[in-house]
Formats: structure tokens, sequence, C-alpha cells
């Protein structure tokens, strides 16, 4: 048996995501497809518009036949952290091929940029540009256009270069692979059928119709109005309550933890926190990232723990995907949980305190017990 593995967020799933996997199943007609799906939270720290067994039943009624939830640490990171739990997943999986949609759409270009990442002088760069008040983002662009003279901007080909570097980091046989992306990652207009996830999520906020943009079961559970800056109250609860201890979470720094005890008290919501306690070198997505592990209590030492011990969280499978797993088992080194029940190493205590999190503010009782109660949703054959 193969396998071709998607890594995604699907926030929500729409008619895009629809194109890839048919792209794939058409490229891939043999192989079983995996997919590493972030959970609660995404890689931007907003909240899932749809809970993960949501997006899980989803990708399962559209021919997935595998999926793993990507673990928070490694959803919630940035770009290179991101691609390192989805790649560490893919390659213990054994998949063939990792298919992803690029605007540039050039798999040279991509591993070219990706190959320099390894130069010494490269990462030198980088790090005297970050040093002199650059954030790192802009660091990186510029030092690929110094070092090769290639250029890319779009969040999307970033991602596949970190997947490429990660790739070639851990010298694994994954074949990465390119699908033309046919709307722009930042596009907030509606096109008609195809928008992006951040187009129909500002459209959902501004009670647009997204009818000819997503399939009917996403239209069906988006009965929820879920956003991040719902969360400001009980993060600025938190902030006051800890104001000397902030420094022991994840990506807190001293002078950070000074501009946050000096900006919360007058602060309103999330987007003017973030504002006033921005500097040059930082961006609005890092620092978002930074309030959702104040949030979640995210220290630390649960950062460095969880990145050393990766895992594959079990949430959905077809028949096929199922006789993979069995498959491919033997040959995994990492823990494979499929419940609570099964988690003889406690990986998942702090999944259970992200989803509560996640859940109490718009959800009742019947998802805040979910996650313990819930077993991988196995399609039937005859769905």
């Amino acid at each position: 048996m193969k396998a071709v593995g998607i890594i995604c967020e699907y926030n929500p799933f729409h008619n895009g995501h629809i194109y890839h996997i048919e792209q794939v199943k058409k490229q891939f007609p043999n192989h079983v497809i995996v997919l590493v799906m972030s959970g609660p939270f995404t890689q931007r720290a907003d909240a899932s518009i749809l809970t993960k067994w949501e997006k899980t039943k989803i990708a399962l009624t559209y021919q997935v036949d595998l999926v793993i939830e990507l673990p928070f640490v490694f959803a919630t990171g940035g770009a290179d952290l991101f691609a390192k739990g989805a790649i560490t997943i893919l390659n213990e999986l054994q998949v063939e091929y990792l298919v992803f949609g690029s605007e540039e759409n050039n798999i040279q270009k991509l591993s070219n940029i990706a190959l320099i990442w390894f130069d010494s002088k490269f990462q030198e760069n980088i790090k005297q540009l970050v040093s002199a008040g650059i954030n790192y983002p802009t660091a990186v662009s510029k030092s690929i256009k110094l070092f090769t003279g290639l250029s890319i901007s779009t969040p999307n080909d970033l991602l596949a270069v970190s997947y490429i570097k990660e790739i070639k980091r851990i010298n694994s046989t994954i074949i990465p692979v390119s699908i033309q992306r046919t709307n722009s990652y930042h596009d907030t207009h509606l096109n008609d059928p195809i928008s992006s996830a951040s187009g129909i999520r500002a459209a959902i906020q501004e009670n647009k119709d997204i009818r000819l943009m997503v399939p009917e079961i996403t239209l069906n559970l988006l009965h929820r109005e879920i956003h991040t800056e719902a969360y400001f109250p009980y993060l600025k609860y938190k902030i006051l309550s800890e104001m000397n201890t902030l420094i022991r979470y994840h990506e807190v720094t001293d002078s950070l933890a000074a501009r946050i005890r000096k900006s919360i008290v007058v602060s309103n919501s999330l987007d003017e926190l973030i504002h006033l306690v921005k500097s040059k070198n930082e961006t609005y997505s890092k620092l978002k990232r930074i309030f959702l592990y104040i949030l979640c209590g995210f220290t630390v030492s649960e950062a460095i723990f969880y990145q050393e011990h990766p895992f594959i969280r079990i949430l959905g499978f077809s028949e096929q995907g199922q006789c993979y797993l069995k498959f491919v088992k033997k040959e995994i080194s990492i823990p494979i949980i499929s419940n609570y029940s099964n988690d003889s190493q406690h990986l998942l205590d702090l999944d259970l305190r992200i989803h509560r999190i996640y859940c109490f503010i718009w959800l009742n009782q019947q998802y805040f017990d979910q996650e313990i109660k819930q077993i991988p949703i196995k399609k039937e054959s005859n769905q």
C-alpha cells in the first residue's frame, strides 16, 4: 500500500479544498490519502470555526482516508515548527508524496530556496538583520533575495519552503508536489466559486452569503459565531492576575512582558493590545500566537516537552485508511493514540486543556465532553 499526504487547517473547509483533494486523487488514484490537520486553533492563532471532529467528518466525506491531528505546539507555531510537526507525522506514516497548494507552483524554485537555509552564511545574515530590528519574516525574504536572487512572499509558498526544508533536514524520502492555487491567501474578496479561507471567514463575520463558496456539509455546520476576539476578557483577566510571571509562557521575553504589563490595563481588545505592545521586529501573527499561549497557560517547559515528544493522534479513517495504518504500524517509532484510554504517556493532557478553553465560550456541554468520549470516526464503506 502507498500513501500521499495533505497538510491542512480547513478553517473552514471550502470548495478550494475539494479541488485540492480531487487533484490529489487524480494524480495518485491508487494511494491512500493521509491528512494532517490542525485542531481547535490554527497557525494564525485563530479559533477554528469548526471543531476538529466536524472537520474530520467532512474530510472523510470527501474521500480522505486517514485524519491525524497536528498537536497544538506545532499547529500554532511559526512556519518551520508547523512544518516540523506535520512532516514528522507524515514521515512516520511513510507517505510517498506531499501535495500542497502554491502560488508559484514551481517545485524547483521552492527547492532551491529551501536548500539555501542550510548555508551558515545565509543563517548569519538573517541573525544580523533581526539584530538590526527587522522582523524575522522580512529578514528571511531579504536574505533569500540576496543569496539566491529569487523572491517569494505568499504564506503558502513560504510554508511550502518550510515543508521542503524539513523533508531535507530529516533526510525523508517524501516527494513534494505542488498544485496551482487559484486564489490568494490574503484575498478577502469572494471569487465564485473558489475563495480563500480568509475571505470566507471575513464574509461570515459580515453576514454575507457564502453558499457558492463552501459545500452544503460545511454550510450546515456554520451555526456558531466563533472568533478569537471573544477570548479577550479572559486573556485580560489572566494577564492582570499573573503580571509578574508572564515570562513562564512560551515565547514571552522580558521586554515583551514589560510592554504587556504597561498596555494591558488600557487595552479593550486583542487587536488593540497587539498594536500597543508590537515592536518593529515582531509580527502581528507572532504576537497573536503568544497571547494564545498565555490564554491557554502554555508554558516554556511544556513547549520544550511537546516539541521533543511528537505523537500520532488519530481522529478518523476510512476502511482503506484503517488498513493502511495497520500496514505501517510496526514501523512507526512515535506513540499512536486513538483516545484517552490508550494514552499511557498522558500526551493528550495538553490537548484536553486546549479543547476545554476552546469550547467554554460558545459550545455547550456536549462539545465540552466530546474530547474525552469521542473515539476515532470511522467512515462507513457505503458512504
